[in-house]
């Protein structure tokens, strides 16, 4: 009997700030049942602001200021939609997003933090860049250092804003640029009133004596008219150039925000006590984007962080009828402002101090804030009973968790017994060959392939999932260089109330659809159930018009081309045990969201042709080497690894179908030393891999590569026997 609880209700926190972040981890340490826990936000790292003026210096490494935003989800058991919000439709309760179909929600957490882009400025969106949202300046730094490093870009920044977080941001520009050229930077600071408003006497004269000692020069009342290529246009005709141009103008508010009729103060939520909208219960907004309307208070990450506890038990008490809190903001803090080099000033209360050791003191209070997202809570391990039978111990320690996708599938040496067992009908209108990926019929004077597949999830959002299954099933058609025709669905859902079933449907459904439709199928049918968890699957035809491309035409002196990276499988095993960091997740998922069909086309001349999924490289390519009776070289540095799986293999993670895919095709590999772990790595929607004609090999190739496929030429087909003999 299944005891899984029920799904009742989405809360869906729109956004990764801080306040958010925290939320997360607390959700962790102790997560409601019931609930779906969803996570919108467009970058897979978010930046923690306190460190931000240090990485800009040099003194931190962006890892050590990133919050990764994929593995806090994967802990907190959180859906992550990797989006960009674009609206809210607060009758219906969906956020509408940049990319995908809306989000519904029954509660809502909005903190999406502030921008600092004078957007209204000529030029600004096109030559200039934001100090905020920080990720993408924090690569456009990045990029900016290393040009001024190699001779390609003079050091020449121009800073629009003139507040605290603009002096400091110059100061440490200054720093880290004169320490890549050995010569002091060009930097100007431009304000349209006076500078450092708002901070203590004895701050300001600091800072304006560590802007002297550096050179900066600060313009004051300045009028800028619109920004260039070549730098900053000034309303009276003098031009200040720049090679970089960065916005530090005060927090502002995201412009979509007007359009929500959300009550809003100078464009930013306005909250309760409780941190709730003034006028819809059902959604909350913490961090920058807020306005604490019982106790307003200058934008700070410190409110955030302290918001964190308060936001969190509310949220859990609106969704359990639980009672709330009140949040009371702290009326004055102590800011820590870096000098660019290892130093602080400290200001709190309209005084300013300069204490020795101060930014020490600020690094290690940093420091241990991130330590809370750099060492996450484990995620538990399957708690085994006492009295088992015999070999579950030893099961369970080999495999202590499933894969999902590919991962997940019987391996290749249980299945090919039952393939091979299977008796043969002779029928004229069946065409399929020993090995086929897919069925090939003969119907009505045409060929039509047949194929079925169906994976079990491995990310918790139903719609990119039943994107990448759609993908992962046209494999088989599109390999077999077919046209696809239509599809029917199989749907298991995880128990859950009929609102979330008819949200989750829609959501695979759309995901699914945007697939087929683009493939030329179409959704003609299918079934649905529910079960322990979510699985999705497809059965797809296919119709070729000049005769469907098996295994077995391969001949000698073919050359073997691979259209997509490997490693989706170790990737996957590590981010389902929260070991993979966001960006080499969003790489394995971009890589499976790419469609073969411009891969197929540019591959027709291929003799023989499947579709890299479950059993790895090397027992896709042995299918081929059978059928054809050839056999293949492959020479390893040709092989592409997707970015961060060659330190996964390193690091001893395996996806829990890898073991029996080695078992199955090491017997049948020549090589010197270890053969390489990559050849048995489960593929999730893989690329193709097909025995081509060498006269045509670089025509394909070419072909694939203006189609944006990363294709590579990994090897060639030789006679006999059906073995691989790596180079």
């Amino acid at each position: 009997m299944n005891s899984q609880l029920p799904l009742t209700r989405d809360l869906v926190l729109l956004g990764g700030g801080h306040a958010h972040a925290l939320v997360l981890r607390r959700w962790a340490m102790n997560p409601l049942p019931g609930a779906r826990l969803t996570l919108i936000e467009p970058n897979v790292m978010a930046p923690y602001t306190g460190m931000l003026p240090g990485h800009v210096a040099g003194h931190y490494a962006r890892r050590d200021l990133e919050i990764d935003i994929v593995r806090l989800a994967q802990v907190a058991g959180a859906r992550l939609i990797i989006d960009r919000a674009i609206g809210l439709d607060r009758a219906a309760r969906l956020v509408r997003l940049e990319g995908r179909p809306p989000v519904a929600y029954d509660h809502l957490s909005i903190d999406i933090g502030i921008t600092s882009a004078p957007s209204e400025l000529e030029g600004f969106d096109e030559f200039a860049i934001a100090a905020k949202p920080l990720g993408p300046f924090a690569q456009t730094w990045a990029a900016f250092v290393s040009a001024v490093g190699q001779g390609a870009k003079p050091p020449r920044v121009a800073v629009i804003g003139g507040g605290v977080g603009a002096v400091e941001l110059a100061l440490a520009m200054h720093h880290r640029l004169t320490g890549v050229t050995g010569q002091p930077p060009q930097i100007d600071v431009l304000e349209v009133s006076t500078a450092l408003q708002g901070t203590a006497s004895g701050t300001r004269r600091r800072l304006l004596r560590e802007m002297e000692r550096a050179g900066i020069s600060l313009v004051e009342n300045a009028r800028v008219a619109r920004i260039t290529a070549d730098g900053v246009d000034m309303a009276g005709g003098e031009t200040r150039p720049a090679a970089l141009v960065v916005g530090v103008a005060g927090a502002r508010p995201w412009g979509w925000l007007e359009a929500t009729g959300l009550p809003l103060e100078n464009g930013f939520i306005k909250v309760d006590e409780g941190l709730r909208v003034m006028d819809d219960p059902a959604i909350h907004a913490a961090g920058d984007c807020a306005h604490l309307s019982h106790a307003p208070r200058p934008k700070a990450g410190v409110y955030a962080v302290r918001a964190a506890p308060v936001l969190f038990h509310n949220l859990r008490a609106d969704l359990t009828g639980g009672r709330r809190r009140v949040f009371r903001p702290q009326g004055d803090f102590l800011k820590l402002v870096s000098l660019g080099r290892k130093a602080a000033v400290a200001d709190k209360g309209g005084i300013g101090i300069k204490i020795p050791g101060l930014w020490h003191w600020k690094d290690r209070i940093d420091r241990r804030f991130m330590q809370k997202f750099h060492k996450l809570p484990a995620m538990p391990a399957p708690r085994l009973p006492r009295k088992m039978a015999e070999g579950v111990r030893a099961e369970m320690s080999a495999h202590p968790v499933i894969c999902g996708g590919c991962g997940a599938k019987v391996g290749p040496g249980a299945l090919m017994g039952l393939v091979e067992d299977l008796a043969p009908l002779e029928r004229a209108d069946v065409l399929s060959r020993p090995g086929d990926d897919a069925g090939v019929l003969r119907i009505g004077g045409q060929t039509q392939v047949l194929s079925t597949d169906h994976l079990r999830a491995f990310i918790d959002d139903p719609w990119q999932m039943a994107r990448i299954t759609a993908i992962h099933a046209l494999g088989d058609v599109w390999a077999m260089g077919a046209e696809p025709q239509a599809a029917l669905v199989n749907i298991v859902l995880p128990r859950m109330s009929e609102p979330l079933q008819r949200r989750t449907l829609r959501d695979i459904m759309d995901g699914a659809g945007s697939v087929m439709t683009k493939a030329g199928a179409a959704i003609i049918g299918g079934h649905s159930t529910q079960g322990s968890e979510l699985t999705i699957g497809f059965t797809v035809t296919g119709l070729n018009q000049d005769g469907a491309i098996g295994l077995d035409g391969a001949r000698a002196g073919d050359r073997l081309i691979l259209t997509k990276p490997l490693g989706t499988g170790v990737i996957m095993a590590a981010a389902m045990r929260a070991e993979a960091d966001g960006d080499v997740v969003r790489g394995a998922l971009e890589s499976m969201t790419r469609a073969l069909a411009a891969d197929a086309h540019a591959l027709r001349a291929a003799r023989a042709m499947t579709d890299v999924t479950g059993f790895g490289l090397a027992g896709h390519l042995l299918a081929i080497c059978r059928a054809s009776g050839q056999g293949a070289e492959i020479e390893p540095d040709a092989v592409p690894l997707l970015p961060g799986a060659g330190a996964l293999f390193a690091r001893g993670v395996r996806s829990s179908l890898d073991g029996a895919n080695a078992a199955f095709a090491l017997p049948e590999i020549d090589c010197q030393g270890e053969a390489p772990v990559w050849l048995f790595d489960p593929q999730t929607a893989g690329g193709l891999l097909a025995a081509v004609p060498e006269d045509q090999a670089e025509d394909c190739l070419g072909a694939l590569h203006d189609a944006g496929a990363a294709a590579r030429m990994i090897g060639r087909v030789t006679d006999g026997p059906a073995r691989i003999t790596l180079l």
